[in-house]
């Protein structure tokens, strides 16, 4: 089993202005369109199972249309061979945010997603911080955009440095950062972070991370909290399975990375997925 445990997608009304409002900003080429269907296509191409949908609440009035359009993904494809699961999204500015991770708890969510760029709050601020301890003790997964954001440049609001501190005051209970604990900072994310208890995402690297940097990060972290990722679009699938198949990581290690991890983190969802022999990879 293969699953991308960082993907992205758009109703399909406004994925074409979205993508390319976003391609704009980022100066950067999508892979694909942004729609549930090329996304499916994508995975169907690449031989991935399952792939983990992120949605990100930009403005705190979002989030009952975002986390009922997840459980809806989540109910049309409970039971399909390629199959889309989407976690929910909670805004830092809430107006209650306990009843709020309460509501994604009942709706069958598994996990939150955190962006601090675009909701314009720095990763150690309060409020995140009481999100992920209260997240945590409901038992969701919590993942979290982690270090420079391309659209977002000059104002990085989720450093390997902030991160440390979350974690010396909060603890948090199964928290991914993104982008293998912090795009383009990852320096300071074997410094600080590797070996930490936190999974660790690799949304994004492949093409931007150089193998001896990769290496030394998953060396002092092992393989056990590493979770194969791409951002999908905003990097292919396939490429990132050659990718880290290309490094010199056990075939062992890579078949964690690949599913095997994704699968223990968040095992009940899979309950529904139909029986598939394990894949060697």
């Amino acid at each position: 089993m293969i699953v991308d445990f960082h993907t992205h997608i758009f109703p399909e009304k406004i994925a074409a202005k979205t993508i390319a409002y976003l391609e704009e900003k980022a100066h950067i080429k999508s892979f694909g369109d942004g729609t549930e269907q090329g996304l499916v296509s994508a995975m169907e191409a690449a031989g991935v199972d399952v792939s983990v949908v992120l949605p990100v609440v930009t403005r705190p009035e979002q989030f009952r249309t975002i986390n009922q359009f997840a459980a809806q993904l989540n109910e049309k494809y409970r039971n399909r061979q390629t199959r889309l699961w989407s976690f929910g999204g909670i805004h830092p500015d809430s107006a209650d945010y306990k009843e709020e991770l309460r509501t994604i708890k009942e709706l069958g969510l598994l996990g939150i997603k955190l962006h601090p760029d675009y909701q314009d709050t720095h990763f150690d601020d309060i409020r995140y911080m009481r999100i992920l301890d209260y997240a945590s003790e409901l038992g969701l997964v919590s993942v979290v955009h982690a270090g420079v954001d391309v659209g977002f440049p000059d104002n990085v609001r989720c450093t390997p440095r902030q991160i440390h501190r979350v974690l010396e005051e909060v603890k948090p209970k199964n928290l991914v950062l993104a982008h293998y604990g912090g795009f383009d900072m990852w320096e300071d994310v074997e410094e600080l972070l590797a070996g930490r208890d936190v999974w660790l995402d690799t949304a994004f690297t492949a093409g931007y991370l150089k193998d001896e940097a990769f290496m030394g990060i998953w060396n002092k972290h092992g393989a056990d909290r590493i979770l194969f990722a791409t951002d999908s679009p905003w990097s292919g699938q396939k490429e990132t399975l050659e990718y880290l198949r290309g490094l010199a990581i056990p075939s062992e290690d890579i078949n964690k990375i690949l599913g095997q991890n994704a699968k223990r983190l968040i095992g009940e969802a899979f309950l529904g997925l139909p029986d598939k022999e394990e894949k060697l990879c």
